[in-house]
Protein backbone atom coordinates (compact mmCIF):
# COMPACT_ATOMS: atom_id res chain seq x y z
CA UNK A 1 0.00 0.00 0.00
CA UNK A 2 1.52 3.43 -1.01
CA UNK A 3 2.78 5.12 2.10
CA UNK A 4 0.76 8.43 3.54
CA UNK A 5 4.23 10.24 2.98
CA UNK A 6 4.12 9.37 -0.40
CA UNK A 7 0.07 10.53 -1.09
CA UNK A 8 0.08 13.67 0.49
CA UNK A 9 2.84 15.23 -1.55
CA UNK A 10 0.17 14.71 -4.79
CA UNK A 11 -3.34 15.92 -5.53
CA UNK A 12 -5.77 13.32 -4.87
CA UNK A 13 -8.43 13.07 -7.09
CA UNK A 14 -11.07 10.88 -7.60
CA UNK A 15 -14.17 10.34 -9.32
CA UNK A 16 -17.46 10.91 -7.64
CA UNK A 17 -20.82 10.21 -8.16
CA UNK A 18 -23.71 11.33 -10.49
CA UNK A 19 -25.32 13.76 -8.41
CA UNK A 20 -29.49 14.62 -9.25
CA UNK A 21 -29.07 18.97 -9.74
CA UNK A 22 -31.69 19.31 -6.64
CA UNK A 23 -31.72 22.50 -4.87
CA UNK A 24 -30.42 21.73 -1.02
CA UNK A 25 -32.09 25.04 0.70
CA UNK A 26 -35.54 24.72 2.40
CA UNK A 27 -36.52 28.04 0.94
CA UNK A 28 -40.26 28.55 0.92
CA UNK A 29 -41.93 26.10 -1.57
CA UNK A 30 -43.20 23.13 -1.02
CA UNK A 31 -43.34 21.91 -4.62
CA UNK A 32 -40.59 19.79 -6.38
CA UNK A 33 -42.23 20.75 -9.71
CA UNK A 34 -39.30 22.23 -10.84
CA UNK A 35 -36.51 20.04 -9.94
CA UNK A 36 -35.05 18.42 -12.87
CA UNK A 37 -34.52 15.31 -13.67
CA UNK A 38 -30.70 15.41 -15.30
CA UNK A 39 -27.65 15.08 -13.50
CA UNK A 40 -25.24 17.79 -13.39
CA UNK A 41 -21.13 17.17 -14.12
CA UNK A 42 -18.99 19.25 -11.45
CA UNK A 43 -15.29 19.35 -10.42
CA UNK A 44 -14.84 20.55 -7.34
CA UNK A 45 -11.38 21.84 -5.60
CA UNK A 46 -10.55 21.82 -1.99
CA UNK A 47 -7.66 22.47 0.05
CA UNK A 48 -6.58 22.16 3.29
CA UNK A 49 -5.75 20.21 6.41
CA UNK A 50 -3.40 17.33 6.71
CA UNK A 51 -4.71 16.42 10.05
CA UNK A 52 -7.99 14.86 8.15
CA UNK A 53 -6.50 13.79 5.07
CA UNK A 54 -6.70 9.96 5.70
CA UNK A 55 -10.06 9.94 6.16
CA UNK A 56 -10.94 12.21 3.25
CA UNK A 57 -9.28 9.66 0.98
CA UNK A 58 -11.11 6.81 1.85
CA UNK A 59 -14.50 8.98 1.99
CA UNK A 60 -13.66 10.09 -1.66
CA UNK A 61 -12.67 6.38 -2.49
CA UNK A 62 -15.62 5.14 -0.98
CA UNK A 63 -18.28 7.61 -2.43
CA UNK A 64 -16.82 7.54 -5.55
CA UNK A 65 -17.68 3.79 -5.97
CA UNK A 66 -21.47 4.61 -6.58
CA UNK A 67 -21.16 8.41 -8.02
CA UNK A 68 -19.03 8.77 -10.66
CA UNK A 69 -19.78 12.08 -12.32
CA UNK A 70 -18.51 14.72 -9.72
CA UNK A 71 -14.56 15.04 -9.33
CA UNK A 72 -13.16 16.48 -6.31
CA UNK A 73 -9.50 17.64 -6.12
CA UNK A 74 -8.33 17.94 -2.99
CA UNK A 75 -4.73 19.18 -1.89
CA UNK A 76 -3.49 18.29 1.43
CA UNK A 77 -1.14 21.37 2.62
CA UNK A 78 -2.01 22.83 5.56
CA UNK A 79 -5.36 24.60 7.34
CA UNK A 80 -3.30 27.73 6.55
CA UNK A 81 -3.65 27.06 3.09
CA UNK A 82 -7.37 25.87 3.54
CA UNK A 83 -8.25 28.91 4.67
CA UNK A 84 -6.24 31.40 2.09
CA UNK A 85 -7.64 29.34 -0.36
CA UNK A 86 -11.13 29.11 0.27
CA UNK A 87 -10.89 33.22 0.57
CA UNK A 88 -9.17 33.87 -2.45
CA UNK A 89 -11.62 31.61 -4.06
CA UNK A 90 -8.59 29.50 -5.49
CA UNK A 91 -10.32 26.49 -4.29
CA UNK A 92 -14.32 25.97 -4.30
CA UNK A 93 -13.94 24.46 -0.23
CA UNK A 94 -11.58 24.69 2.72
CA UNK A 95 -10.39 21.85 5.45
CA UNK A 96 -9.43 23.34 8.71
CA UNK A 97 -8.39 22.08 12.05
CA UNK A 98 -9.01 25.73 13.57
CA UNK A 99 -11.78 27.58 13.21
CA UNK A 100 -11.72 30.94 11.44
CA UNK A 101 -11.47 33.71 13.32
CA UNK A 102 -14.15 36.50 13.76
CA UNK A 103 -11.63 39.15 11.61
CA UNK A 104 -11.07 37.08 9.14
CA UNK A 105 -14.17 35.98 8.66
CA UNK A 106 -15.58 39.70 8.14
CA UNK A 107 -12.56 39.99 5.49
CA UNK A 108 -13.59 37.07 3.88
CA UNK A 109 -15.73 37.99 0.31
CA UNK A 110 -18.64 36.09 1.40
CA UNK A 111 -20.22 34.60 4.67
CA UNK A 112 -18.22 31.32 5.26
CA UNK A 113 -20.06 28.04 6.97
CA UNK A 114 -18.34 25.73 9.27
CA UNK A 115 -19.39 22.24 8.90
CA UNK A 116 -16.99 19.53 11.74
CA UNK A 117 -16.70 15.96 10.06
CA UNK A 118 -14.67 14.04 12.35
CA UNK A 119 -12.86 14.38 15.75
CA UNK A 120 -9.67 13.99 16.21
CA UNK A 121 -6.34 13.67 18.72
CA UNK A 122 -2.92 15.29 18.36
CA UNK A 123 -0.45 13.51 20.29
CA UNK A 124 3.31 13.78 21.71
CA UNK A 125 5.47 11.62 19.43
CA UNK A 126 9.38 10.71 20.57
CA UNK A 127 12.22 8.50 19.62
CA UNK A 128 13.60 8.70 22.93
CA UNK A 129 17.46 6.24 23.00
CA UNK A 130 16.82 2.92 25.43
CA UNK A 131 13.19 3.95 25.93
CA UNK A 132 10.41 1.43 23.93
CA UNK A 133 7.09 1.73 26.25
CA UNK A 134 5.24 4.76 26.42
CA UNK A 135 6.11 8.13 28.46
CA UNK A 136 3.77 10.11 30.38
CA UNK A 137 3.49 14.09 29.96
CA UNK A 138 1.82 16.89 31.83
CA UNK A 139 0.40 19.36 30.18
CA UNK A 140 2.92 21.97 31.93
CA UNK A 141 5.52 19.80 31.19
CA UNK A 142 4.56 19.87 27.49
CA UNK A 143 4.49 23.31 27.56
CA UNK A 144 8.28 23.73 29.80
CA UNK A 145 10.16 21.65 26.35
CA UNK A 146 8.39 23.54 23.57
CA UNK A 147 9.59 26.78 25.80
CA UNK A 148 13.44 25.57 26.00
CA UNK A 149 12.80 25.16 30.08
CA UNK A 150 13.40 21.77 30.02
CA UNK A 151 15.95 20.46 27.79
CA UNK A 152 17.27 16.99 28.73
CA UNK A 153 14.95 13.55 28.86
CA UNK A 154 16.68 13.41 32.31
CA UNK A 155 15.25 16.24 33.33
CA UNK A 156 13.77 16.12 37.25
CA UNK A 157 10.23 16.95 35.88
CA UNK A 158 10.42 13.86 33.26
CA UNK A 159 11.52 11.57 35.29
CA UNK A 160 9.41 12.36 38.47
CA UNK A 161 6.52 11.33 36.06
CA UNK A 162 8.46 8.47 34.76
CA UNK A 163 10.00 6.47 37.55
CA UNK A 164 11.50 3.36 36.74
CA UNK A 165 11.99 4.62 33.32
CA UNK A 166 16.11 5.03 32.56
CA UNK A 167 15.90 8.43 30.23
CA UNK A 168 18.70 9.49 28.71
CA UNK A 169 21.16 12.61 29.40
CA UNK A 170 20.41 14.07 26.10
CA UNK A 171 19.32 16.84 24.67
CA UNK A 172 15.12 16.78 23.38
CA UNK A 173 15.09 18.04 19.64
CA UNK A 174 11.19 19.42 19.00
CA UNK A 175 9.81 19.25 15.72
CA UNK A 176 7.01 21.29 14.87
CA UNK A 177 5.28 22.28 11.87
CA UNK A 178 7.01 24.47 9.41
CA UNK A 179 3.32 26.25 7.81
CA UNK A 180 0.35 27.22 8.92
CA UNK A 181 -1.06 24.07 10.57
CA UNK A 182 -4.43 23.21 12.38
CA UNK A 183 -2.59 20.34 14.03
CA UNK A 184 -0.46 23.72 15.35
CA UNK A 185 -3.22 25.26 16.78
CA UNK A 186 -4.93 21.96 18.35
CA UNK A 187 -1.66 21.70 20.48
CA UNK A 188 -1.42 25.58 21.30
CA UNK A 189 -4.63 25.76 22.05
CA UNK A 190 -4.00 23.01 24.86
CA UNK A 191 -1.17 24.29 26.20
CA UNK A 192 -2.15 27.96 26.39
CA UNK A 193 -4.82 26.32 28.53
CA UNK A 194 -2.15 24.59 30.77
CA UNK A 195 0.24 27.20 30.75
CA UNK A 196 -0.32 30.49 31.54
CA UNK A 197 3.60 31.53 30.46
CA UNK A 198 2.78 29.47 26.88
CA UNK A 199 0.20 31.51 26.51
CA UNK A 200 1.76 34.64 26.88
CA UNK A 201 4.81 33.91 25.25
CA UNK A 202 3.67 31.66 22.17
CA UNK A 203 0.15 31.84 21.71
CA UNK A 204 -2.82 29.45 19.79
CA UNK A 205 -2.25 30.15 15.98
CA UNK A 206 -2.14 27.50 13.08
CA UNK A 207 1.41 29.80 12.79
CA UNK A 208 3.69 30.39 15.74
CA UNK A 209 7.18 31.85 16.54
CA UNK A 210 8.69 28.65 18.49
CA UNK A 211 11.33 29.58 20.99
CA UNK A 212 13.24 26.02 20.46
CA UNK A 213 12.76 23.58 17.68
CA UNK A 214 13.49 22.97 14.24
CA UNK A 215 10.42 22.44 11.88
CA UNK A 216 8.79 19.94 9.07
CA UNK A 217 5.97 19.94 6.71
CA UNK A 218 2.50 18.15 7.48
CA UNK A 219 1.96 15.52 9.80
CA UNK A 220 3.57 13.16 7.61
CA UNK A 221 6.86 15.51 7.34
CA UNK A 222 7.40 15.86 11.40
CA UNK A 223 5.99 12.03 12.13
CA UNK A 224 9.57 11.15 9.65
CA UNK A 225 11.28 13.43 11.53
CA UNK A 226 11.03 12.21 14.82
CA UNK A 227 11.47 8.93 13.47
CA UNK A 228 14.62 9.54 11.90
CA UNK A 229 15.88 11.71 15.14
CA UNK A 230 16.71 10.22 17.85
CA UNK A 231 15.79 11.73 21.28
CA UNK A 232 12.76 14.22 19.71
CA UNK A 233 9.82 15.00 20.55
CA UNK A 234 7.15 15.99 17.85
CA UNK A 235 3.37 17.02 17.78
CA UNK A 236 1.05 14.64 14.99
CA UNK A 237 -2.56 13.93 14.66
CA UNK A 238 -3.20 10.02 15.91
CA UNK A 239 -3.46 8.43 12.46
CA UNK A 240 -0.30 9.41 11.61
CA UNK A 241 1.65 7.71 14.79
CA UNK A 242 -0.71 4.31 14.01
CA UNK A 243 0.06 4.15 10.73
CA UNK A 244 3.27 4.53 11.07
CA UNK A 245 3.98 3.23 14.64
CA UNK A 246 5.71 5.93 15.98
CA UNK A 247 5.66 5.79 19.78
CA UNK A 248 3.23 8.50 21.51
CA UNK A 249 2.59 9.04 25.10
CA UNK A 250 -0.10 9.49 27.92
CA UNK A 251 -0.98 12.87 28.98
CA UNK A 252 -2.62 13.73 32.17
CA UNK A 253 -5.92 15.63 31.62
CA UNK A 254 -7.99 17.97 33.39
CA UNK A 255 -9.05 15.35 36.28
CA UNK A 256 -5.88 14.64 36.38
CA UNK A 257 -5.63 11.42 35.42
CA UNK A 258 -3.24 10.06 32.64
CA UNK A 259 -4.90 9.52 29.17
CA UNK A 260 -3.59 7.93 26.13
CA UNK A 261 -5.72 8.76 22.85
CA UNK A 262 -7.70 6.58 21.45
CA UNK A 263 -11.46 6.63 19.89
CA UNK A 264 -13.07 6.27 23.09
CA UNK A 265 -11.33 8.92 25.26
CA UNK A 266 -11.61 11.60 21.94
CA UNK A 267 -15.53 10.58 22.67
CA UNK A 268 -15.51 10.88 25.56
CA UNK A 269 -13.99 14.86 25.48
CA UNK A 270 -16.52 15.47 22.89
CA UNK A 271 -18.92 14.51 25.16
CA UNK A 272 -20.00 17.99 26.51
CA UNK A 273 -19.47 19.82 22.99
CA UNK A 274 -22.71 18.23 21.68
CA UNK A 275 -24.90 20.02 24.24
CA UNK A 276 -22.86 23.06 24.11
CA UNK A 277 -22.60 23.35 20.54
CA UNK A 278 -22.89 26.85 19.00
CA UNK A 279 -24.99 27.70 16.21
CA UNK A 280 -22.03 28.32 13.97
CA UNK A 281 -20.02 24.85 15.21
CA UNK A 282 -16.82 27.21 16.07
CA UNK A 283 -15.66 25.42 19.50
CA UNK A 284 -12.59 24.18 21.11
CA UNK A 285 -12.41 21.08 23.41
CA UNK A 286 -9.19 20.85 24.51
CA UNK A 287 -8.40 20.54 28.21
CA UNK A 288 -12.24 18.76 28.46
CA UNK A 289 -13.48 17.74 32.01
CA UNK A 290 -13.96 14.39 32.33
CA UNK A 291 -11.78 11.54 33.66
CA UNK A 292 -11.95 9.68 30.95
CA UNK A 293 -11.17 12.41 28.13
CA UNK A 294 -8.09 12.89 26.21
CA UNK A 295 -7.14 16.75 26.66
CA UNK A 296 -5.83 17.28 23.13
CA UNK A 297 -8.59 16.47 21.10
CA UNK A 298 -10.63 18.95 17.90
CA UNK A 299 -13.40 18.58 15.76
CA UNK A 300 -11.73 19.51 12.15
CA UNK A 301 -13.68 21.40 10.03
CA UNK A 302 -14.59 21.81 6.04
CA UNK A 303 -15.61 25.47 5.03
CA UNK A 304 -17.85 26.39 2.21
CA UNK A 305 -19.63 29.75 1.22
CA UNK A 306 -23.13 30.34 2.05
CA UNK A 307 -23.50 31.62 -1.13
CA UNK A 308 -21.20 29.56 -3.83
CA UNK A 309 -20.05 31.06 -6.82
CA UNK A 310 -20.95 27.67 -9.04
CA UNK A 311 -24.31 26.71 -8.22
CA UNK A 312 -23.63 23.20 -9.52
CA UNK A 313 -20.94 22.56 -7.54
CA UNK A 314 -22.62 24.04 -4.28
CA UNK A 315 -25.45 21.15 -4.86
CA UNK A 316 -22.83 18.68 -5.43
CA UNK A 317 -20.69 19.61 -2.48
CA UNK A 318 -23.66 19.73 -0.17
CA UNK A 319 -24.89 15.83 -1.32
CA UNK A 320 -21.47 14.69 -0.63
CA UNK A 321 -21.00 16.24 2.50
CA UNK A 322 -24.79 14.63 3.36
CA UNK A 323 -23.37 11.52 3.22
CA UNK A 324 -19.81 12.47 4.72
CA UNK A 325 -21.94 13.51 7.84
CA UNK A 326 -24.28 9.93 7.74
CA UNK A 327 -22.88 6.66 5.84
CA UNK A 328 -19.25 8.14 6.15
CA UNK A 329 -18.93 8.38 9.93
CA UNK A 330 -18.90 4.64 10.02
CA UNK A 331 -15.32 4.96 8.79
CA UNK A 332 -14.12 6.65 11.51
CA UNK A 333 -13.21 4.42 14.33
CA UNK A 334 -11.02 2.23 11.42
CA UNK A 335 -8.82 5.17 10.97
CA UNK A 336 -8.24 6.87 14.31
CA UNK A 337 -10.68 9.18 14.54
CA UNK A 338 -14.05 9.63 16.47
CA UNK A 339 -17.34 9.54 14.63
CA UNK A 340 -19.44 12.56 15.25
CA UNK A 341 -21.88 12.81 18.22
CA UNK A 342 -25.59 12.09 16.76
CA UNK A 343 -26.41 15.91 18.23
CA UNK A 344 -23.86 17.88 16.08
CA UNK A 345 -24.41 15.56 12.65
CA UNK A 346 -28.38 16.24 13.24
CA UNK A 347 -27.54 20.16 13.81
CA UNK A 348 -25.32 19.94 10.50
CA UNK A 349 -27.27 18.49 8.62
CA UNK A 350 -30.29 21.16 9.08
CA UNK A 351 -27.07 23.81 9.06
CA UNK A 352 -26.55 22.04 4.90
CA UNK A 353 -30.04 23.97 4.02
CA UNK A 354 -28.14 27.48 4.27
CA UNK A 355 -25.88 27.11 1.27
CA UNK A 356 -27.84 28.33 -1.55
CA UNK A 357 -27.26 26.08 -4.69
CA UNK A 358 -30.34 27.78 -6.70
Amino acid sequence: MTSLSTTVQRTFVITLAALAAVGCGSGESGSNSSTPTAAATAQINGMGATFPYPIYSKWFEEYGKAHPAVRINYQSQGSGAGIRGLTSKTVFFGASDQPMKDDALRAAPGPILHFPTVLGAVVPVYNVTGVTGDLKFTGPVLADIVLGKIRKWNDPALAKLNPGVTLPNADITFVHRSEGSGTTFVWADYLSKVSTEFKEKVGADTALKWPVGVGAKGNEGVTGMVKQSPNSLGYIELVYALQNNVAYGTVQNAAGQFVKASVDSVTAAAAGAAANMPADFRVSITNAPGGDAYPIASFTWILMYETPDDKAQGRAMVEFMKWALTDGQKFAKELGYAPLPQAVVDAELKALERVKTQ
